[in-house]
């Protein structure tokens, strides 16, 4: 099996840690590794080092090479332009598929946490059977823990088959991020799982699939198979990227696909995409808080506050995250954690580059 890696997210919500020259994926956040090295860990014993492929942009190339030093300097792929998800899968596939028609391809994006590595591997390696066997588009899905707005989710119908005693099962609708109503609503069914956005599929099913729902880029993704290995191998890319849309492979691909199969990844997956869920899977101290600094706090309940190197006291504060670097501090409540984004979007706008 080969993986291919996804890492040219922003991680807006991580602002002011994550910039524009390093982003979520390039931070510890969780752990005593990046993102980006954990995700790559974690495929030990499933895919070989020299299978695993890396999409992402020319500004944290270097650093890419820098954190994971072992990988191949032809399995960095460097997308243009940011073009959303399906492009960048096309483009690895046909990459990967200049080397091994056959293969079978691991998606996943850069930035996600998973507490239980073995089983992640256990439900990859049959995820990969799939896929293998009966062709299908398999994807991963988590089962909710509340309504959550913030994520898409899968509808599933019926059991297909079980491989190595994990169920598989049929996948009836993808839904896009719901409002609260409907993501109740979802939760009260029983049959809708969040979307992981992790994905496992053969080149020539993914591909195939490409070039029924989206053709003009699959006519795109043509040309530069055609190119590679040319000296005129960047420039058709580059030109592609200038002309293909936008479009995520859920919205693109997997929501018009009848071939979709769904495995439960029971493994502790979050996708890590706020402060809030730092402060939800991080240790807390007696009174809910987390802190990673010399402290004093005075009724004070249910913070996270990461300021490295200084001594923090609070008193009477509650339910807020506090977060420092070196020139920024960010101060929200963690009902608004979502919302920091909106911070970035608004500095973008009155050009504040020096801190982005």
């Amino acid at each position: 099996m080969y993986a291919v890696i996804m890492a040219g997210g922003e991680g807006t919500r991580f602002w002011p840690r994550s910039r524009f020259k390093h982003p979520k994926q390039l931070l510890q956040i969780i752990a005593d590794k990046t993102m980006l090295q954990s995700t790559v860990e974690r495929l030990d014993s499933v895919v070989d080092v020299n299978h695993t492929y890396i999409v992402s942009t020319q500004v944290i190339k270097d650093e890419i090479k820098r954190q994971i030093p072992f990988l191949k300097p032809e399995n960095l792929i460097i997308e243009p332009k940011g073009k959303n998800t399906a492009p960048c899968i096309g483009l690895a596939a046909v990459m990967i598929k200049k080397l091994d028609p056959d293969a079978v391809i691991a998606v996943l994006p850069a930035d996600h946490h998973i507490a239980e590595v073995n089983k992640f591997r256990q439900i990859l390696k049959a995820a990969e059977k799939v896929a293998k066997e009966d062709d299908r588009l398999v994807t991963i899905g988590i089962n909710p823990t509340y309504p959550s707005t913030g994520y898409g989710y899968i509808q599933f119908n019926g059991e297909i088959e079980k491989i190595d005693d994990i169920p598989v099962y049929k996948v009836k609708t993808f839904a896009e991020k719901p409002d609260i109503n409907t993501a109740r609503r979802f939760i009260k069914s029983g049959d809708f799982l969040w979307n992981s956005g992790i994905f496992v599929w053969s080149v020539k099913t993914i591909l195939g699939e490409i070039e029924e729902s989206l053709p003009e880029l699959y006519d795109g993704l043509v040309e530069i198979e055609k190119a590679l290995g040319t000296k005129s191998q960047d420039d058709i890319i580059n030109k592609i990227y200038c002309q293909i849309k936008s479009i995520s492979i859920d919205y693109g691909v997997m929501e018009h696909a009848r071939n979709v199969a769904v495995l439960k990844g029971d493994f502790g997956w979050s996708d890590v995409g706020t402060w809030e869920e730092v402060y939800q899977l991080s240790q807390k101290d007696e009174n809910d808080n987390v802190v990673n600094s010399p402290n004093f706090l005075m009724d004070t309940a249910e913070c996270m506050i990461d300021v490295p190197d200084k001594f923090v006291a609070a008193i009477g504060v509650n339910n807020l995250i506090v977060v420092e670097t070196k020139d920024a501090l960010l101060i929200c409540n963690r009902d608004n954690a979502q919302n920091v984004k909106d911070i970035v979007e608004a500095m973008k706008r009155k050009e504040l580059k020096k801190h982005l």
